[in-house]
This record gives structure tokens, C-alpha cells and sequence, in this order.
């Protein structure tokens, strides 16, 4: 005879082999986005942010990269400004240094190592580490070697006030006019020869501050109005104004405004992290990407914090606003990684590391399907670093309708655009200290050229923001504690602009441009073993869909009893498309036949049944020819529904929406 327990353990069996054989499982509720969008300020982060590139550190000095550059660094403080790193701990008016001081004779040493060599200083950071982390070894800095310190024959002033409008609020009522490059590079030549040869470039660190790092932070930041600035901010001289005009604002403190703007030379104080900045304007001609947020008409930034050539560059631990930290180790410390149309410009990326496709292409092929891995690392297996689409065909090639940026701040400026870029971020790297992970989309110029208009600026890729209006996030608060709002035009409103998979993310899984005709996707998120994150991505044209004979089957579970409040049903969709093969002279990249083989599909859900609800996470489902997937469809059973429901699933082709297909699921209490 069968005992009581046996038995029942022999129904439990049953059903779940029942459960099994119809493709469904019980779950305690439905779950959340397959690809949340988690978004977070630059203030908020630390160095606990940061991480690592699994079985890989890019900054160790044994690896060595395939095109080595070799820098000078030539150390110079200034008769009015000994160097910040020789003070006591946080004893300067600025609250610097923020470790134990160095003395003179140990400050070109001190920066060499800072910047060149891995320690606990720098957070094991340097800036060879992010030049090999974005070239994957094809470039990287070996070579920074120190002279000095000297003495420079003229103040600090003489040389900070020279620009900006400054001129003429020095302390003896002279107006100045001088560059510093010239008298630190005789210094040097007068201490150690001629050795410009010898170097790739020349880094000159001098003693105090960079203006970009201090103007807000200790103007307007700290002092309620100008008048309010005290003496020991304020000019030397009594008689003069406490006060000075700076580059984008009216006014700064005078210590602020004393200091030194880059002004296209690797030419740093002791508060600077942008020195890969510098190196990518130096060795690779790239310029800036970056707008002026604080002067009306505002014209929104072009890529903000998702690439290094522009406002990226301010990328870490504390945001833009710790900037002034001595030595470099907040703020700008981790600059972000290179987008896709700056790496393929210098040659990091090699003509098969990402997929090339044709506007007029996609019309004639139909729509394309690849996976892109995270820009971080080397693309996975059968995966690309990113996904392009030239918009080629009859003139305009970029058919953007042009705005007035007079008064529409989000105006992207003369439409001259080349191509599309997709690519994905992850928070990993030197991205560590970008503000999301997701997927980057962008319009991109071939040359660089200015946006036009007024407030005009330097502008080769666009950033495509998923979510495009004013975040309201505060930029400071004033020393009365009213708060200022970041500008329309400020970097930062791009935090959020990255596209991710799926429902109910926060942000958007496709962008429509009717002007060029291109439909984009982002289909699925994956994951590997590593957590190395990769998307499943798409696009069509609007104006084609290939030719083929769109078809496919979509097949529902057998009906089933539910038992718990939430189930899973696993529907089946199998693409039965007409098979269709394409020349490989009809895109860039070649025969890319593979990626031309599936279809998009749209799915929806609905239960007819009081008391019943269904869901699905993913709007988007992609399947190559013959192929077949299932969908996951949750099924809520509330406690007073009714004994039966339909459960409807229904999918319709995206490259032919005549293609619809509808399959029904009867579920019972």
C-alpha cells in the first residue's frame, strides 16, 4: 500500500511535470524592469563608485602599449605662490593640501608619480591607464619625466589676469598680457638644454590653482554678492576691487580670478585631473565638444558627461564642484571614456569593431540586428563595440529640419550630421564615474565645425537624450541658502540620456527620426558571466523593408489551471520569413547578411477575464529566419477572479506591419 506521504509527494510531481510540459512556473510576483534606468548625480559619488575592468588593469606600468608618448613635466612656482602640495594639511585659503606636504625639492618628483605611477595617492589611477583602457594597448604614456621646480620671474598674477577681461584689475594698476609657456620653457632650457625633441609634449604644472576649478566654488558659491567678498580674497591692493570679471560669469574673488585658464596648452595647476583632456587636443587634434551653460540664448551641451572632449572630462568622485581638491583626487580624476566617433577618428577602433550600415542600405535590406558590448572592454564573441548608420542617399544628407537655437535651447544646431552612433555604457573603468549604464545614441559630424547660431561652439556629436527635458536638479546653493537650478544648458541634464530595454525602465527602448527616415531599437540586455554588460540592438529604415515576405508563427502554451497569484507562461514566436540574400557591396561594412536575417517584432498582452491581469517586460523580441524564441508572459490572478480568462498575446512585424499574429491562452482558478 502507497503511504499518505508518498503520495502526496507523487501529486506534487505531477504537477509540476504538468506545470513543465505547458511552459509554465509559479513566481511570487512579476518582476520588475529587465533594464532599469538608475541614474546618479556626480555630487553623490565617491571612490567607492569605482569599478574595475574584471581580469584587467589597464594602469599597470609592465604592460606596454604599441605607440608610446613621452612627456616633460616642468615644475614652476611663483614669487607670490609657493606650490600648494608644500603646505601644511588643509592650511591654505582654498582648505589645501588634502594629504601631508611635500617639500619643494620633491614637487616635480611628487607629480610625476602622481600622474604615471599607480599608488594609493591616486586611487591607482593614472593617466597612461586611461589612455590603454581606451585604446586596449595601442597608446598609452611611459614616459613623464620631471624638471624643476623653478622660480618664475614674474607673479602669479601677472600671468592669471592676462585673459577673461581680467587685465586690468592687478595689483599695481598695470595691465597685463603674458603667457607663462615662454618663461617656464626657458627656464628649463637654461637649467637642462634643449630637450623639445626628446618629448612628445611638454607638461608644465605650476603652483595654485586652475581657474576652471575655482572661479564658482569661490565666487558665487561662497560670497552672496561680489561686495561680500573679504579681504583676505580680495586684491592685495585695498584700493582695488575685491573682485574680478571671470570667464562666464560677471564676477569671482580675486584669488580665483588670479589664476590660470588652460587656454590650449598642457598648461595645469596643482588642482588639475584634465590632463588626458589635453593630450587628446595635443597628440590627436580633437577639439572640445563643450558649449558655455551659463550665457543666454542656453544651447545645450553637445555629448555632456559621456565622453572625455567634453564636460566627461569633469568626470569623478564629487562632481564638477570638487574641482579645486589639491592633489587631483576628487572631481575631474576620472574623466569618462571616448565615444565611438572619437575612437574610430584615431584609430582605436579597427574597421570590424563595429558594424557599418547604410540609410539607402537599410531601405533595399530591411532592418538590421546586432549585439554591442559595453565600450569599457573588447567587444564579447560575436558581438560589436558599436553600431553605425551613414546617412548617405540624395543631398541633404542630414535632413534635420533647422531650428532657431535663439530660442530653442535643445536645438542641435546646423544640421550637418554624417552618421548615427550606437554604442553602450557601463559603469565599469574609467566610466566608473559616468552617470548610467545604458545605451548611447548619437548623430555625429565627420569634421568638426560650430553648432552656428548664437553662443555658438565647437561641435562634432550630438547626443540623442532619451529623456530630454529640464531635470530640476539644483546646481548650489548660495551662502543665504537659496538654491541655484542648473541651466537648461547645463552638461548634467544629459545624466538620463541613455535609452535602455524593456518596459517601465524610467527611460525609452527607441527613437523615431522621421526627417532621415530611421526607426532605432534597443531590443535586449545581456549579461555575461562577469556582469560585462551587452544589448541586443536594431534598425530600419522607414522607407523599406527589404522586399521580403514577412511571416511567423506564434504559439500559446496549453491551456492551464493557475494555483498561485503569479504565474509564468512561456509563448513561443518562430520567424518564418522567406529567405533573402544581399549583395555585399550594399553597406559599409561588407557582407553583413547574418545581421540582415531577422525580423523585430511588437508584443502586447491582455486577459479578458475579471480579476485576471498580464504582463510582459519587453515590448521588443528579435528572431532570426527560422528561428524561434519564447516570450514570458506573467499572469496575475487576483482572489476574486473569475473561474476562467483569456490570456492574449499578439505580435506584429516591424518591418511589415500588415504581419500580425494572435495567440490565446485559457487559464482557469
Amino acid at each position: 500500500m502507497i503511504s499518505k506521504k508518498i503520495l502526496k509527494h507523487f501529486v506534487v510531481l505531477l504537477v509540476a511535470f504538468a506545470m513543465f510540459s505547458c511552459g509554465q512556473e509559479s513566481v511570487e510576483e512579476v518582476p520588475g524592469p529587465i533594464d532599469p534606468q538608475i541614474v546618479q548625480d556626480q555630487d553623490d559619488m565617491t571612490w567607492d563608485d569605482y569599478r574595475p575592468i574584471p581580469g584587467k588593469n589597464w594602469a599597470d606600468p609592465a604592460l606596454e602599449p604599441e605607440r608610446e608618448f613621452r612627456i616633460a613635466l616642468v615644475a614652476v612656482d611663483f614669487p607670490d605662490q609657493p606650490f600648494v602640495m608644500t603646505k601644511p594639511k588643509h592650511s591654505d585659503l582654498f582648505g589645501n593640501p588634502q594629504i601631508d606636504p611635500v617639500d619643494r625639492d620633491e614637487i616635480p618628483q611628487f607629480f610625476s608619480d602622481f600622474f604615471l605611477k599607480p599608488s594609493e595617492v591616486n586611487n591607482y589611477q593614472t593617466i597612461n591607464g586611461y589612455w590603454m583602457e581606451q585604446s586596449r594597448g595601442r597608446f598609452g604614456v611611459t614616459v613623464l619625466d620631471p624638471f624643476g621646480p623653478y622660480l618664475m620671474p614674474r607673479e602669479l598674477w601677472q600671468y592669471g589676469l592676462s585673459e577673461w577681461g581680467q587685465n586690468a584689475y592687478t595689483p599695481d594698476g598695470s595691465v597685463v598680457n603674458y603667457r607663462m609657456e615662454p618663461d617656464v620653457d626657458s627656464l628649463w632650457r637654461a637649467d637642462a638644454g634643449d630637450l623639445r625633441d626628446q618629448y612628445d609634449a611638454i607638461l608644465r604644472i605650476y603652483a595654485g590653482y586652475d581657474e576652471t576649478g575655482v572661479w564658482q566654488e569661490f565666487g558665487e558659491m561662497k560670497f552672496q554678492t561680489k561686495d561680500d567678498i573679504p579681504e583676505e580674497w580680495g586684491n592685495p591692493n585695498p584700493d582695488m576691487p575685491r573682485w574680478a570679471p571671470t570667464r562666464y560669469t560677471e564676477w569671482t574673488s580675486w584669488k580665483a580670478a588670479q589664476m590660470q585658464w588652460g587656454l590650449s596648452s598642457m598648461r595645469q595647476g596643482e588642482n588639475s585631473g584634465t590632463i588626458t583632456h589635453e593630450i587628446a587636443h595635443l597628440e590627436f587634434r580633437i577639439g572640445d565638444n563643450n558649449n558655455n551653460p551659463y550665457v543666454e540664448p542656453y544651447r545645450r551641451v553637445g555629448s555632456g558627461p559621456w565622453d572625455m572632449m567634453d564636460r566627461g572630462s569633469f568626470n569623478g568622485p564629487g562632481g564638477p564642484h570638487m574641482r579645486w581638491v589639491v592633489p587631483p583626487i576628487a572631481g575631474a580624476a576620472m574623466p569618462a571614456g571616448l565615444m565611438l566617433r572619437n575612437r574610430l577618428e584615431i584609430d582605436f577602433l579597427a574597421e570590424d569593431d563595429v558594424i557599418t550600415l547604410s540609410r539607402d542600405g537599410l531601405a533595399e535590406t530591411g532592418s538590421a540586428v546586432a549585439r554591442v558590448t559595453a565600450r569599457a572592454v573588447e567587444p564579447l564573441p560575436s558581438t560589436f563595440a558599436g553600431l553605425i548608420v551613414r546617412l548617405d542617399g540624395e543631398e541633404p544628407h542630414d535632413r534635420t529640419p533647422p531650428t532657431d537655437p535663439a530660442v530653442d535651447p535643445l536645438s542641435p544646431g546646423v544640421p550637418t550630421y554624417n552618421f548615427y552612433s550606437m554604442e553602450v555604457v557601463q559603469r565599469i573603468g574609467y566610466d566608473s564615474f559616468c552617470p548610467d549604464n545604458g545605451v548611447l545614441l548619437a548623430m555625429n559630424k565627420d569634421e568638426e565645425g560650430r553648432s552656428g547660431g548664437p553662443n555658438s561652439f565647437n561641435l562634432f556629436n550630438w547626443v540623442i537624450d532619451a529623456n530630454p527635458g529640464d531635470m530640476n536638479m539644483i546646481d548650489f546653493r548660495r551662502p543665504d541658502g537659496t538654491p541655484v537650478m542648473r541651466t537648461i544648458a547645463d552638461y548634467r541634464q544629459l545624466n538620463n540620456a541613455l535609452f535602455h530595454a524593456g518596459l517601465n525602465s524610467g527611460s525609452k527602448f527607441e527613437y523615431v527620426d522621421k526627417p532621415n527616415r530611421l526607426h532605432f531599437y534597443i531590443i535586449d540586455i545581456h549579461h555575461n558571466d562577469d556582469e560585462i554588460l551587452s544589448y541586443t540592438l536594431g534598425v530600419r529604415s522607414l522607407d523599406g523593408n527589404g522586399g521580403r515576405q514577412r511571416d511567423f508563427e506564434l504559439f500559446a502554451p496549453d491551456d492551464s489551471r493557475i494555483g498561485a497569484n503569479v504565474e509564468k507562461a512561456e509563448f513561443r514566436l518562430r520567424n518564418e520569413d522567406s529567405a533573402a540574400t544581399f549583395g555585399s557591396e550594399i553597406h559599409p561594412s561588407g557582407d553583413v547578411g547574418e545581421f540582415l536575417d531577422s525580423d523585430i517584432y511588437r508584443l502586447s498582452v491582455n486577459a479578458q477575464g475579471e480579476g485576471w491581469d498580464a504582463h510582459i517586460l519587453n515590448e521588443l523580441v528579435a528572431v532570426g529566419t527560422g528561428g524561434e524564441v519564447s516570450v514570458p508572459v506573467y499572469i496575475e490572478k487576483g482572489s476574486d477572479a473569475e473561474e476562467r480568462a483569456d490570456i492574449i498575446l499578439t505580435a506584429v512585424s516591424e518591418n511589415d506591419q500588415s504581419v500580425r499574429k494572435v495567440a490565446v491562452m485559457e487559464v482557469t482558478r
